[in-house]
């Protein structure tokens, strides 16, 4: 046993995790132990740092079921390993106690570890520690910018991200193995990082030798620009948060043209932000937004049922209607006699006659609510039998103030509402005549006079204390 390295590596590592604020004192840690050199390293490490960190360390494994009894094989390992350093271990099985198998490649295999560590972190451990090192960093970088990438790619694999931590982020594969063996710890080989088929091992086995050559520190050097990498991209994001809730008309709508006049990087970041919670943020998907904000019309479809889509000055993310929320069966409007009307989605329409002068009973509502304000002698005058349903064929509307009547489709065009919306949409109409339309109001020569008389008001109401709206 080499007690120089064993030290002089676990400083290092104390140092590096202090920096970083990995561990706060009493938190319960689980390294994800797979048996090879990285993982055995860390828990090695973890185990002679506990009592600095305040910590309380165990293990967990995962064993995916692929390799069949390579894979039971490396599973007893890591049980004999922990059983040796009286470390407690937790075993998930690919498939077993309601958990998903690993089918599907790489893919379905993260997708296992990442349940399992979901599953131990929501009974009581506060930090899963991952042995990424700072090879898995550099190689990682290269894979990025490979496939195409942007500033936050670049920035890599993070020191901590959720309730996951990455106390090797300070070391390279070549110091972690120097590890195990000054320590006396064994350790297990899984053949498929020996295999060309996958392109990191090609870029481990080729391109990083490669570039060790050009320059003995290479990986470090990659690894240190992926600090400054994500230091601007933090940057970045909490300017594109800002660029975004400053655009924000609702959720999901944001104008146009404040994005438009952003600075480029900021613009990419906030397209970032978009992008992330649907799918992996190629930088495909990244320039193509940029491109559409830019154009200020077109739509970017990131998955097969949520989309961006730009238009009449407005940015849209469009989603499918929540279930429920069918086109609204066509009901007899009569306000005098009825006054609520159910339109789908836990809201209803609430219809008030009022008497008295309009001027005096909306003197202190907001201007924007006159718009589902009526004169009800006028309505019943000129339309004394309306339906309340969606849109149909043939439809046609007048804006308030636009002085021209236009085909409802054509006019739903111009305002960009979004076409999930549109059939959804609550509306009064008079045969084919639409007088009231949800969130744009009465259809021109409607509105009260200001005389002594009737007035109709319209406001959607949510039930169950759902947020109230109009």
């Amino acid at each position: 046993m080499d007690s120089a390295i064993l030290g002089d590596t676990e400083a290092r590592v104390l140092a590096w995790c202090e920096q970083a604020g990995l561990f706060a004192q009493g938190q319960r840690v689980a390294a994800a132990v797979s048996g090879g050199a990285d993982s055995m390293a860390l828990l090695r490490i973890l185990l002679a740092l506990a009592g600095r960190l305040g910590v309380e360390v165990s293990g967990c494994h995962v064993n995916h079921k692929l390799r069949g009894a390579a894979a039971d094989a490396d599973e007893a390992f890591v049980r004999a390993a922990c059983a040796r350093l009286g470390v407690p271990l937790t075993v998930c099985r690919a498939g077993e106690e309601g958990l998903p198998d690993a089918s599907g490649g790489e893919a379905g295999a993260r997708a296992l570890r990442y349940a399992c560590f979901a599953r131990l972190h929501g009974a009581g451990i506060d930090r899963i520690a991952t042995a990424h090192t700072v090879t898995d960093q550099a190689e990682t970088l290269l894979f990025r910018l490979a496939r195409g990438t942007g500033l936050h790619g670049a920035g890599g694999i993070r020191p901590a991200r959720d309730f996951y931590v990455r106390p090797l982020l300070c070391l390279t594969r070549a110091e972690v193995e120097a590890y195990c063996r000054a320590a006396g710890q064994e350790w297990v080989t899984d053949e498929t990082n020996l295999s060309d088929a996958y392109a990191r091992n090609r870029l481990r086995h080729d391109a990083l030798p490669a570039l060790r050559q050009a320059n003995a520190g290479a990986e470090r050097n990659l690894a240190r620009f992926c600090e400054k990498a994500a230091r601007a991209d933090a940057y970045f994001a909490w300017a594109a948060g800002a660029l975004l809730a400053g655009a924000a008309e609702s959720p999901g709508v944001w104008a146009l043209e404040p994005l438009q006049k952003a600075d480029p990087l900021v613009l990419e970041a906030a397209a970032h932000a978009l992008v992330a919670p649907h799918r992996d943020p190629e930088e495909r998907y990244i320039r193509l937004v940029c491109r559409m904000v830019r154009q200020g019309s077109g739509a970017v479809q990131l998955r097969p049922d949520v989309r961006l889509r730009a238009g009449q000055g407005r940015l849209r993310r469009e989603t499918p209607p929540p279930e429920g929320d069918a086109p609204l069966e066509a009901s007899s409007f009569r306000p005098e006699k009825r006054t609520e009307y159910p339109l789908g989605g836990g809201k209803i329409l609430r219809a008030r006659v009022e008497k008295g002068s309009f001027q005096e009973k909306t003197q202190v509502v907001h201007k924007k609510d006159l718009k589902n304000v009526a004169d009800y002698a006028r309505i019943t005058m000129l339309h004394p039998a309306l339906t309340l349903r969606s849109r149909l064929p043939g439809d046609t509307y007048r804006p308030a103030g636009r002085g021209v009547t236009k085909p409802l489709r054509k006019w739903m065009n111009e305002q960009a509402i979004p076409p999930a919306e549109r059939d959804r949409l609550p509306l009064l109409a008079d045969g084919s005549e639409v007088v009231w339309v949800c969130g744009a109001g009465f259809a021109e020569g409607l509105a009260p006079d200001g005389e002594t008389g009737l007035a109709l008001r319209l406001e959607i109401e949510a039930r169950e204390g759902e947020e109230r709206g109009r």
